[in-house]
C-alpha cells in the first residue's frame, strides 16, 4: 500500500468528520455516529460511488483522477490550500489556467446555501454539473448518479435524454445554437484541457446537428428565460432561469424561480417538499 494512497485516504476522512451536514444542504436529524458527513453522503455530494470512497478511505484504491479528486474536494468544502494538499497526496497537479475551472470557493459556496428553497445548480464553463441541491434535483431529476458525459448539458440535449424543459421548435433551435457557440467560446478559452476536447470530438462524431452548428461557427448566447419544466408528479412548472457568471471562475449559476403568489410558485414548493423527501428518505 502506497504511503499517499494510506494518506490521502486519512485527509478525506479527516475532512468528512470535520464537515457539517448542515452546511452542505443536508438534513442532520436522527442518530449520527459520524462526527461529520457519512458516507453516503460524501458519495452522493461527490457524485461517486459510496464503496470508492470506502476504499479510497482505506487506502485500497489508487491512483484517483483528478476529476474524483475535484469532486472531493468540493464536497468536503476545502479552502484553496487543502483542495492544493489533497491534490499533492494524490500525486496530482491542481489543474492549471489553461484548463476548465472546477473549483467552487467557500465564498460562492456560502452564496449558495443561502438560496435554501431554491433550485439551484453550478456548472462549469463546458456545461458539466458540477453541483446540483436537493430543490433542483427535485425539479429537474437527480443527478447523483450521473457519470462521465452523463452530466454535461451539452452531450444531453444533443445526444443523451434531454431534459424536462419543454420547447417549441423555434426555441429548441436557438437554445441549441446559443449552447454550441457557448462550448466553442469555451473551447477557445482553454485550448489544453483534454476533456473538453474529448467531449466536443464525440458531440461531433455523433450528433449531425452539433456537428452542423459546430463547423458552420454559428454564434447565439445564454439568455434569461422563462421556462416550463414538465413535472411528473405535479405537472407544468413555469419559471424564471437565469443563469449568473462568477467572475474569475467561469462558473454558471443556474438559477430557477416562480414568481410569489402564483400556481407556479406552489407547484414549485410542493414538488420541492416531496421530491427532496425521496432523495433524503
Amino acid at each position: 500500500m502506497a504511503v499517499g494512497t494510506t494518506e490521502f485516504g486519512k485527509a478525506v476522512r479527516h475532512w468528512r468528520d470535520r464537515a457539517s451536514p448542515e452546511a452542505a444542504g443536508l438534513p442532520a436529524g436522527g442518530q449520527r455516529r459520524a462526527a461529520g458527513l457519512r458516507r453516503e453522503e460524501l458519495a452522493l455530494l461527490a457524485g461517486i460511488s459510496v464503496d470508492y470512497v470506502t476504499r479510497l478511505e482505506q487506502g485500497r484504491a489508487s491512483n484517483p483522477s483528478p476529476q474524483v479528486v475535484e469532486a472531493l474536494a468540493r464536497a468536503l468544502r476545502l479552502s484553496g490550500t487543502e483542495r492544493a494538499h489533497l491534490f499533492g497526496l494524490a500525486g496530482l497537479t491542481p489543474p492549471g489556467p489553461e484548463t476548465v475551472p472546477a473549483y467552487i470557493t467557500p465564498s460562492v459556496q456560502r452564496l449558495l446555501d443561502r438560496l435554501t428553497g431554491t433550485p439551484v445548480a453550478v456548472y462549469d464553463a463546458s456545461w458539466t454539473l458540477l453541483l446540483a441541491n436537493l430543490e433542483y434535483a427535485a425539479l429537474m431529476g437527480d443527478p447523483s448518479g450521473w457519470r462521465g458525459n452523463q452530466r454535461n448539458g451539452v452531450w444531453r440535449n444533443f445526444i443523451g435524454p434531454g431534459t424536462r424543459v419543454r420547447q417549441t421548435p423555434e426555441a429548441r433551435r436557438e437554445f441549441e445554437a446559443a449552447l454550441v457557440a457557448d462550448l466553442r467560446a469555451a473551447a477557445g478559452r482553454y485550448p489544453a484541457d483534454q476533456r473538453l476536447r474529448r467531449l466536443v470530438t464525440e458531440l461531433r462524431a455523433n450528433s449531425d446537428r452539433f456537428a452542423e452548428l459546430w463547423d458552420s461557427g454559428t454564434v447565439g448566447r445564454q439568455e434569461p428565460a422563462r421556462k416550463t419544466i414538465d413535472h411528473p408528479r405535479v405537472g407544468p412548472v413555469t419559471l424564471d432561469c437565469d443563469v449568473l457568471t462568477v467572475a474569475g471562475s467561469d462558473l454558471r449559476i443556474m438559477i430557477y424561480t416562480a414568481e410569489p403568489g402564483t400556481e407556479d410558485a406552489e407547484r414549485l414548493t410542493l414538488l420541492t417538499v416531496l421530491g427532496t423527501q425521496t432523495l433524503v428518505g
